[in-house]
């Protein structure tokens, strides 16, 4: 290989330059070498540019280089592409990728084509200015390769047009432009470096490790990129063609229109899955409508190659689902189904000139199906390829195996929904919005504890989303990276308790006590707004809970006012926050934060506690009770016993509260867990089993109708069948010892294995009677305790026999 990525913990560059007491102003942690742009000329994004440097070695030599890019970059080394980039982080953690050049001797060339979208970039993407910087590891190299010394040279890329993605969908849209290349314009061969028009760079600020001072130029503190390469897995199946017709892409699919001659081309042109694709002709003027069933969802970049039909336009759009109403509805029924349904959806364009060519975008795509809109001018085209690399960040998992055949296509699905829903951070929904909301995020960073021991993507998480507090509030945003600065206030909340389970599932006492200024910021800002109750208004900004409620905000919910429910999650994160400090050593503020927790929990009661109902309400009046209520009051553990078990009651047997969401049910099921009634999770896992059998294959942000139909937040019941039916769960901070608390509900045995720092930890029970029989295995150091009931029984390092 002539490149291969290395993933870098300690900085280049250490101590330069050097500290000087007479100029204590002076930057310090600066690298070599600059970031550079292309001339002003370029005017401001979105454009796209391409940065090259042709060189000579005498002697085979090996280099390595740091590379990023605002905003992303594709890396070339000879014509042949070796890397993409910048990892996706903020001004504060902006990353650079770490390359090794294994060149021989004689001519080469590197070159960066670099995109900056602006406007048009994805919402999550954050920029700086237009730039590119490239910086050898050892100093020797850099008069050779480092940017702001070595002579790059730059030119803007013709023949490439942005679109918004909201434009084609009639709705908002965080994914990113939509890419239309001309091939006629386009400079083709700027790969290798060919082509005219390249001139000398503009030197901009110099790269940094991630501590800057006194700058006059923009400034990104860089750090190593955390994750490696995103992964690309090939398909498991080839995708189908469904319908190829002569309709207007926006009218309805009729069976009547269908082309079954050239489907069956088209279906040739994807192969069988082990025979060779067979290229396919268009003729000229003509124009075809081509819908392409995945098969699953799948995040991918198409890739398409074509040659002659010169003016000939083809269109490659993606959608999640087929919409049973007109092109202004948007109502889903049953996902396999496609007559009389109508194609919504958004992607790229590229317009052929007679030659040979190839396209990628710059940023994958996602959906279930694929719309090929292709409108011919004089001559035939020849479609030679058309494939979709899949990406994503690994997740290296098997979906749980439970024995029930219902219950593992859940999990089948949802676990392909947590991969489709993390790459460079994890998201929401990979169609729509792509950004790392605090809510969502929580449930993907548990599930990733519970099924496998990398946890690159969840410390990165938390990292960025502490970063996040830097405005007006001081609260953690509701999604981070983002421009938006949206405040969830409930979120901010929430990232409290994702610092608390990274403590409880990895450990890492350092890493932790650098995001508790983060977590005891959060929970004065909310102690500061209590109320002579005790109680905490409602903080402005979207108080999020579950959609469940009229804008997703409970009773009480409203700036100012005082709900029940999010003095709960209060509740809930101040006894997180006391554990996390008495942890790190921190006995004085573990004691003050306690007794603070004990003082809200005795407002909630007081106010909160409708003796009638026998449940918490929502709101002060009384008027309002949901499950939500109630699943937070059991969640913090602080309920006198006898109050607890009314709560529970009424929870599981009131009909009548408003009730959890997809989102929520994650809630509801720990509720399930602590008052051992996990019949109920299997009785409300109906929606999961519904959504399967309407042909979903990733689970939605809400059942039934839903905008998303890929949304990480519904994939919980992974983790719960790790966490709450097999029952393995941290008994110590750092999991340093474990609890199994089996809860199998209508199964007869139980078996898996869940990741642990040092090990893995494996159940295999069975039911005999009232009891349970089989085997529970620990890793060395490790002890825990099984729960069955009021029974514990004493788990020691190894093999455990269970009779």
């Amino acid at each position: 290989m002539p490149a291969t990525r290395i993933l870098v913990t300690a900085p280049p560059y250490p101590g330069r330059p050097e500290y000087d007491p007479a100029q204590p102003w002076t930057a310090l942690d600066q690298w070599p070498c600059a970031w550079v742009r292309t001339h002003q000329s370029a005017g401001q994004p979105p454009f796209a540019a391409a940065y090259r440097r042709i060189f000579t070695l005498e002697a085979a030599t090996v280099i390595r280089c740091h590379v990023s890019a605002d905003e992303r970059y594709e890396l070339f080394l000879d014509g042949e592409r070796i890397g993409e980039g910048s990892e996706r982080g903020d001004r504060a953690h902006w990353y650079y990728e770490t390359y090794g050049l294994d060149l021989p001797v004689g001519r080469h060339t590197l070159v960066a084509r670099v995109w900056s979208v602006g406007r048009l970039a994805p919402w999550a993407q954050i920029s700086v200015e237009h730039g590119f910087i490239c910086a050898p590891d050892d100093e020797t190299h850099i008069a050779l390769l480092g940017t702001g010394v070595a002579a790059w040279e730059a030119k803007r890329l013709p023949g490439i047009a942005f679109r918004g993605g909201g434009d084609e969908l009639g709705t908002s849209f965080g994914g990113g432009a939509a890419f239309d290349i001309d091939a006629a314009a386009y400079a083709w061969g700027h790969e290798s470096g060919e082509g005219d028009g390249w001139t000398g760079v503009e030197r901009r600020a110099a790269g940094t490790n991630g501590f800057h001072l006194s700058a006059m130029t923009p400034v990104r503190l860089m750090l190593p990129g955390t994750l490696a390469a995103m992964s690309t897995s090939a398909p498991t199946n080839a995708p189908a063609v469904r319908h190829v017709s002569t309709t207007p892409p926006g009218e309805p699919i009729e069976p009547s229109s269908d082309l079954p001659a050239e489907r069956a081309a088209w279906s040739a042109l994807f192969g069988d899955g082990i025979g060779a694709a067979v290229p396919l002709s268009v003729p000229g003027g003509a124009s075809r409508r081509v819908l392409i069933d995945l098969g699953v969802y799948r995040c991918a970049y198409p890739r398409l190659r074509v040659s002659g039909g010169a003016g000939a336009e083809i269109r490659v759009r993606w959608a999640e689902a087929l919409f049973a109403d007109s092109p202004g509805g948007r109502a889903k029924g049953h996902r396999d189904v496609i007559a009389s349904r109508c194609f919504i959806g958004f992607g790229d364009r590229f317009t052929a000139d007679g030659h040979e060519r190839g396209f990628e975008p710059p940023w994958w795509r996602a959906g279930r199906y694929v719309q090929i809109e292709i409108t011919t001018a004089a001559t035939a085209l020849t479609i030679a390829e058309l494939s979709f690399r899949d990406t994503g960040h690994p997740i290296d998992a098997a979906p749980p195996a439970t024995g029930d055949t219902a219950l593992d296509r859940i999990m089948g699905v949802a676990l392909r929904t947590l991969r489709m829903c993390a790459h460079e951070t994890y998201m929401d929904c990979p169609y729509y919005e792509q950004l790392m909301y605090v809510g969502d995020t929580r449930i993907q960073a548990l599930a990733g504890y519970a099924l496998t021991r990398d946890d690159r993507l969840a410390r990165k998480a938390l990292t960025l989303l502490d970063s996040s507090r830097a405005n007006p509030t001081g609260l953690v945003t509701a999604s981070h990276p983002g421009s938006a600065g949206q405040i969830i206030p409930p979120f901010a909340l929430w990232h409290v308790a994702m610092v608390h389970d990274v403590a409880m599932w990895r450990g890492g006492r350092d890493a932790v006590a650098a995001l508790m200024p983060g977590v005891r910021s959060v929970i004065d800002r909310f102690l500061a707004s209590r109320d002579a109750d005790g109680l905490a208004r409602s903080l402005r900004g979207w108080n999020y809970v579950d959609g469940a409620f009229p804008g997703g905000v409970p009773a009480g919910g409203e700036p100012g006012g005082v709900s029940g429910i999010l003095n709960w999650q209060l509740a809930i994160a101040l006894g997180q926050a006391a554990a996390l400090e008495g942890w790190l050593g921190e006995a004085e503020l573990a004691a003050r934060v306690a007794r603070l927790r004990d003082e809200v929990v005795a407002a909630l009661i007081q106010v909160f506690w409708d003796e009638r109902r026998g449940a918490f309400a929502d709101d002060i009046g009384h008027a309002a009770f949901s499950e939500h209520g109630q699943c937070l009051a059991l969640i913090s553990e602080a309920l006198p016993a006898a109050l607890a078990a009314r709560a529970s009651a009424t929870l599981f047997a009131d009909p009548s509260l408003a009730r959890a969401g997809a989102y929520f049910s994650h809630y509801l099921f720990e509720a399930c867990r602590l008052a051992r009634r996990v019949d109920a999770l299997f009785a409300r896992l109906a929606p999961w089993h519904e959504a399967v059998a309407e042909g979903l294959t990733t689970f939605p942000e809400h059942f039934g109708s839903t905008r998303s139909d890929c949304h990480a937040w519904s994939a919980h019941p992974l983790f719960h069948w790790q966490a709450t039916i097999l029952g393995v769960r941290p008994a110590a901070f750092a999991f340093a010892r474990v609890d199994v608390e089996p809860q199998l509900g209508p199964l007869a045995r139980v078996a898996g294995t869940v990741p642990h720092p040092l090990g893995a930890i494996t159940v295999s029970l069975a039911r005999d009677g009232d009891r349970l029989r089989g085997a529970i295995g620990l890793p060395v150091g490790v002890s825990g305790t099984l729960i069955v009931g009021t029974q514990r029984t004493v788990l020691h390092p190894g093999a455990n026999a269970i009779a």
